[in-house]
């Protein structure tokens, strides 16, 4: 009896592990099964891309162009962000002196507009430099040769130390400027600046507005093809579940249509951008140019890419979820 007792614990022991070894396998089971069912899935979506080359190409064509559109207007409007940004970093104020100030008097309004709190540096342009420098940046260097006289003013450009908060941070400076005796005016070429970021700031707002109306056309459109999708089908859906197919394992191959339409409009209009963009660079630097300056577009970052491909994929999902959960549970064997 002793015996017996002592062999039941180890009977015991002896069965444990087997029980845990064979949920083991059939965790292992059940996921090789859940990966298999997702890879023929997958297999199905990219058949069905196959199969219909000219339709999935028209669907896939019209979501680049939608992907596209909005995505690029909103890389060129960051580009000019960051043009104006390098631009308000070298803003300044111009100090026109008064035509009847002496050489003197203007080397001594330098000192004083130094001296000022605000100033970060400020340099001295007589009338014969400042007309120099008219020249070279206006082109109209043969009209002003033939002009009897300097029509220009003496001028002080003035580097402020700061311009966060834009010009209005800069119009008490203005003011103590203009009031100085021998400034005849102050202006502060930030203003313009300013207006141009009032300008982008209403396109980016519009740019937004487009994109919402874009993206529930794109909606729209991978529902109707999922649709016309599961129409062709629905014999083949009946007999799933006839034989006891459930919604998700019929849905499966669909959503994966989604996600191909997506991934394949994405990367295409990844492309587009990347394409249409160097195309552009071109002209872009040619205006700048113009202007004395080394500006050009930086092309298409990758992580606006890789956003625009990850967008792709979730908005193609997202349509195909939606016509899938309506028209596959209409689909039921009578």
């Amino acid at each position: 009896m002793a015996d017996d007792k002592q062999k039941t614990p180890g009977k015991r022991d002896a069965k444990a592990p087997k029980g845990a070894a064979r949920s083991q396998h059939s965790w292992k089971h059940s996921l090789r099964s859940w990966l298999g069912s997702h890879r023929d899935s997958a297999r199905q979506a990219l058949e069905r891309l196959r199969h219909n080359p000219l339709s999935s190409a028209m669907t896939i064509l019209v979501m680049t162009i939608v992907l596209a559109l909005p995505m690029g207007l909103a890389v060129l409007i960051g580009q000019v962000e960051r043009l104006g940004v390098d631009w308000q970093r070298a803003a300044q104020l111009s100090v026109y002196l008064q035509e009847d100030v002496s050489a003197e008097s203007a080397g001594s309004l330098l000192e004083q507009v130094r001296a000022q709190e605000q100033v970060a540096d400020a340099q001295l342009l007589d009338a014969e430099l400042a007309l120099a420098e008219f020249k070279q940046h206006s082109g109209m260097g043969d009209a002003l040769d033939q002009l009897a006289y300097n029509p220009l003013p003496a001028v002080i450009i003035v580097t402020p130390v700061s311009i966060e908060g834009g010009a209005a941070t800069l119009e008490p400076l203005r003011d103590r400027l203009a009031g100085m005796q021998g400034v005849d005016q102050v202006q502060i070429d930030l203003l313009w600046i300013e207006r141009l970021t009032r300008i982008l700031a209403l396109l980016e707002r519009f740019t937004g507005g487009l994109a919402v109306l874009l993206v529930l056309a794109l909606l729209l459109v991978m529902i109707n093809t999922i649709r016309l999708a599961i129409e062709s089908r629905r014999d083949e859906i009946l007999v799933i579940k006839l034989v006891g197919g459930t919604d998700a394992f019929v849905r499966r191959p669909f959503l994966y249509i989604g996600v191909l339409y997506g991934l394949i409009a994405g990367l295409l209009a990844w492309l587009l951008l990347a394409v249409g963009m160097g195309w552009l660079n071109s002209a872009v630097r040619e205006v700048a140019t113009l202007y004395q300056s080394d500006f050009e577009l930086a092309g298409m970052p990758v992580v606006d890419g890789l956003t625009l491909v990850a967008g792709a994929m979730l908005l193609g999902l997202v349509g195909a979820w939606l016509a899938v959960g309506r028209h596959i549970a209409d689909i039921q064997p009578e």
